[in-house]
């Protein structure tokens, strides 16, 4: 008997962002149970998941408590202190992905020492603890500008600095908050890639098709699925990657390996071991989406086909911009192109603050951006028309 009290489990995802919420809808077609550990009854999730605990997420004693009630723990974000999660673990809670994976996602360090030993291709990096070692670096590896990244609790461009020179090291490394640096190259790359993964407990797994994604600021803002003109050979050699890493690690659910392209192949920069932005095309855009195949894989059954059901999908993120109310816009957008599929997070709309989503289908990807971002930018408040 299951925690529910019938045959199908609970989940438990610890998180009540848009990524939590997106995972309902798949929760009900496949039986599944959703128990959320959320900060607020206001949060994204909360609106839409009819077991929500309210709790602080860095607390054990909450995180144990929301754990009797499901059967399965998994996530909406990587902040959840490992050694919770060990201790989670050793009291016989089900954590998936476990802490022995998830901690490469959590720690920027840990995760270029350990895909270091793994051969993966990364770029030139070091830990740092002083401007002088940045200094030091910048000359090894040819000069300004170099990348000192937060070893911990980076997302959307936040614990990224960029810096041209030893003053602004010292800068960043005297002010942020952060318990370590690393600095890295600043890789002279083409263009951004995803490839995203499933795994489940048993090591099935499956490859989404490589997406291309569009950077600003450190936020992803576009995702051109599959990535154009990208020949066989390149993408089935950031899938091998990208499902190596998630072997190697013991990944269980979604792994999104996010990828510079050079022109001497794929580098791998960042890794999210849950649904990823980078995935979003994938709801109205593949067969089976991120977020059942993530259900599916901590579940530990039968993954999902992650093929896409059209040559092309365009995801464009809605950021809050000049309209407090979103839902004229929204009409407006539905009306003037059925063909839309616009995702909204149920969130209060904040200028740059990631609100919801749109996708589209088709044949022409050229089309497909120019569609999905007139949408984007009309319920910004940024067009009229």
């Amino acid at each position: 008997m299951t925690k529910s009290g019938s045959d199908f489990p609970v989940v438990g995802v610890v998180g009540g962002g848009q990524l939590a919420r997106m995972m309902q809808q798949p929760a009900i077609a496949l039986g599944v149970q959703l128990h959320v550990l959320a900060d607020s009854r206001n949060d994204s999730a909360s609106q839409v998941v009819h077991d929500v605990s309210v709790g602080d997420y860095r607390d054990l004693d909450t995180l144990r408590r929301f754990a009797d009630n499901c059967d399965v723990l998994t996530f909406d974000h990587e902040h959840v202190p490992t050694d919770h999660l060990h201790a989670l673990v050793d009291a016989g809670v089900t954590v998936r992905p476990g802490p022995d994976a998830l901690v490469f996602a959590q720690d920027k360090g840990l995760m270029r020492d350990r895909l270091a030993v793994l051969g993966s291709p990364v770029p030139l990096w070091r830990h740092v603890h002083s401007a002088d070692d940045v200094a030091s670096f910048a000359t090894d590896v040819g000069g300004w500008p170099v990348v000192i990244k937060a070893t911990r609790g980076g997302y959307d461009g936040k614990g990224v600095w960029v810096v041209k020179d030893s003053g602004g090291a010292a800068e960043v490394l005297s002010h942020a908050q952060v318990p370590g640096f690393l600095v890295e190259q600043l890789v002279p790359f083409t263009r951004e890639l995803s490839a995203m993964v499933a795994r489940s407990p048993s090591g099935q797994a499956v490859a989404y098709p490589v997406v291309e994604t569009l950077q600003v600021e450190g936020i992803c803002r576009e995702v051109y699925a599959p990535a154009p003109g990208i020949s066989e050979d390149h993408a089935v050699e950031a899938q091998q990657a990208a499902l190596r890493i998630a072997g190697e690690l013991g990944v269980v659910g979604m792994l999104a390996v996010e990828m510079f392209d050079t022109p001497d192949g794929v580098m791998v920069n960042e890794l999210a071991m849950r649904p990823h932005n980078s995935g979003h095309w994938g709801m109205d855009g593949a067969v089976t989406s991120q977020f059942e195949n993530h259900l599916r894989a901590v579940l530990d059954l039968p993954l999902g086909d992650p093929t896409a059901l059209a040559p092309f999908t365009v995801m464009v993120n809605i950021l809050g911009g000049d309209l407090p109310d979103l839902y004229p816009a929204y009409l407006h957008c539905m009306a003037r192109d059925p063909g839309l599929k616009i995702h909204v997070y149920g969130k209060t709309v904040k200028p740059g603050r990631k609100v919801g989503h749109v996708n589209v289908v088709g044949d022409d990807v050229d089309s497909l951006v120019e569609r999905a971002r007139h949408a984007a930018a009309y319920l910004r408040g940024d067009i009229d028309e």
